[in-house]
């Protein structure tokens, strides 16, 4: 199973506990700081000194040793990061903290890239993680570095030697393709990013007056502001002779309330500002705009009914479209998802065939930073692998002609194209950066409601639903579990076929097979929306982005979520003096 996109702290991803890695503007190139000349000195003294291919005498039994493999490939990588995390809820500060760390990540790789230690199910053997030093003493990191390379040497060691007993005993793989791609080495040295600098006393002041907004909706019983700032550089050097050095910088504002209906149903709505650096985040007049229309929205919902479950046409907004596609497509396309014996591979028999309605294509790419002026967190200019980002496009006039690929091989595809991506104390696997849907039979918003009217009357439906906003998805790909897939909407409305005003509805989720729902996909509106978030799978956390228009499907199914038992709050929360030019009280109450 795979984690969903979201755009804020919620559920099985979290928008403000990313991995921040991954964003690299322009800068001089530069010469190699003390951190890679350590990072150099150590991988060229390991990879001379590692493994024998000839038995010697073993020093304790005077015995002749069993020779030991050199590895063929090593690696480090290091994320060193600091960060500001800001936290308030009701106008108060709950958290003010400030972190620095450096987090390194040895790979080691032993026997050759056609079969290594990684092999199957033993392919995070290859890595070790551990700290390092903060400040640039070259003794201390060395030292750091030699530590982990001789643990991932013994792992690595222990893995392949468990490979090579499977593969006497197991029946021949469906994909035989190799462990490891061959590259070409990457120099990039740009400079590092910044000391991060943060007006701390004016941004909790910021978050305590967002907060604070909450003081005045006695049914919202809790509500989280966070600000997260990061500034990062990644250095990647491997023994090929690879070595990048990249600066990110990253500032996320989001906000999250609760509340519960009387029946038992929890309700919450977020909202997520997401921008390249603390100056480029929304003024405070859109947020707390933005803040207060989410509050009023979460209390309607309380008294909204509850949908039954509905098998019908829908329109899902831009955002709810991009979350869609990263959920039911994305995921499917990631390379490591067309090889192994546990994998789905829903569409791994199907390059050069049709998957999609011959007006939409989708493209992932990495080195936009911005969409229509908007940042996208998917942007990166290396991936975890010291690999290039690349434009891919994966889906041309609804034929699928390619995966995102990481430098684990797959049948048909050799290669890397720039999508190896991993959170630190992760094995990279090929995952999505900026998913980007097009379309060429568009229509304005107005002319899509109207097709959606006709489409509910033509089914015999007394409306269709339109999917305003969306939380996350989760995707299963594995074949032991049905290929199915879940989306959690948050706003959603009946649109009656008679023209009676639409009615805000709750609790439902959206759920469905890929290959049934892509291709119910009847027309697109005439202008692209973003969703940014956090995607959490096997490598781990990372920021992503997805870019797509409003879609009309014929058909979608949905169902029920959990009711939940709990009643509301028995008693009302204590009255709060709202700071206003009137200091009204509010008076607490259900």
């Amino acid at each position: 199973m795979t984690g969903a996109v979201l755009g804020a702290a919620v559920c099985a991803m979290q928008a403000g506990a990313s991995d921040p890695k991954k964003t690299a503007p322009a800068a001089e190139v530069k010469t190699d700081g003390v951190l890679l000349q350590a990072m150099d000195a150590e991988m060229a003294r390991a990879m001379a000194d590692l493994g024998s291919t000839a038995p010697g005498i073993d020093p304790k039994t005077k015995q002749p040793a069993q020779p030991q493999p050199k590895p063929y490939f090593l690696s480090y990588s290091v994320a060193d990061n600091e960060n500001v995390n800001i936290s308030a809820q009701y106008g108060a500060i709950t958290n003010s903290t400030g972190s620095r760390q450096r987090i390194a990540d040895v790979q080691v790789r032993l026997g050759s890239p056609t079969l290594d230690n990684t092999h199957g199910d033993h392919r995070t053997s290859a890595l070790t993680t551990l700290p390092l030093p903060l400040n640039d003493d070259r003794a201390a990191i060395a030292r750091t570095l030699w530590y982990a390379t001789n643990r991932g040497y013994g792992r690595a060691l222990d893995a392949l030697l468990k490979v090579k007993t499977e593969q006497q005993v197991r029946a021949k793989e469906e994909d035989v393709s190799a462990d490891f791609s061959a590259e070409k080495p990457e120099t990039e040295l740009l400079a590092a990013a910044p000391k991060l600098e943060i007006e701390r006393s004016a941004w909790e002041a910021r978050l305590r007056e967002i907060s604070g907004v909450f003081k005045q909706y006695p049914d919202i019983y809790y509500d989280n502001v966070g600000l997260e700032a990061s500034n990062e550089t990644d250095y990647f050097v491997s023994s090929e002779g690879t070595k990048v050095e990249s600066p990110n910088h990253v500032a996320r504002l989001v906000i999250v309330a609760r509340t519960r209906a009387a029946d038992g149903m929890d309700l919450f709505r977020v909202e997520t500002f997401e921008a390249d650096a603390l100056g480029h985040l929304p003024d405070q007049k859109v947020v707390l705009e933005k803040t207060v229309a989410m509050a009023k929205n979460l209390v309607d919902l309380r008294s909204a009914p509850i949908t039954e479950p509905y098998n019908g046409p829908a329109i899902l907004s831009g955002r709810a479209s991009a979350v869609f596609f990263h959920e039911v497509l994305g995921h499917r396309l990631e390379g490591q998802r067309q090889r192994g014996d546990e994998e789905g591979q829903t569409f791994t028999k199907l390059l050069n065939k049709p998957i999609l309605p011959t007006f939409l294509s989708v493209a992932d790419d990495p080195t936009l930073r911005d969409f229509n002026g908007q940042p996208l967190s998917g942007h990166y200019a290396f991936d975890d692998e010291g690999q290039p980002a690349r434009k891919v496009e994966l889906v041309q006039d609804g034929v699928l002609k390619t995966f995102l690929m990481s430098r684990l091989p797959v049948a048909s595809f050799a290669q890397s194209n720039g999508h190896g991506r991993a959170e630190t104390g992760k094995m990279p696997t090929g995952r999505q950066g900026n998913l980007i849907v097009t379309s060429t039979k568009t229509v304005t918003d107005a002319e899509l409601r109207e097709m959606l009217k006709a489409e509910a009357k033509k089914a015999g439906k007394a409306y269709g639903l339109f999917f305003e906003d969306i939380s996350s998805g989760f995707a299963v790909t594995t074949r032991r579990s049905p290929q199915a897939f879940q989306v959690i909407p948050l706003v959603v409305y009946r649109v009656f076929v008679d023209g009676r005003p639409d009615e805000l509805v709750r609790g439902v989720s959206i759920v469905g097979t890929p290959q049934a729902a892509l291709n119910r996909i009847i027309a697109t509106g005439d202008h692209q929306d973003i969703f940014n978030g956090v995607c959490g799978a096997e490598s781990g956390q990372i920021p992503v982005s997805a870019v797509a228009p409003a879609m009309l499907v014929s058909e979608i199914e949905t169902q029920r979520q959990s009711q939940g038992t709990a009643r509301p709050p028995i008693v009302p929360p204590p009255p709060v003096k709202v700071a206003s030019s009137g200091a009204a009280v509010a008076k607490g109450g259900r």
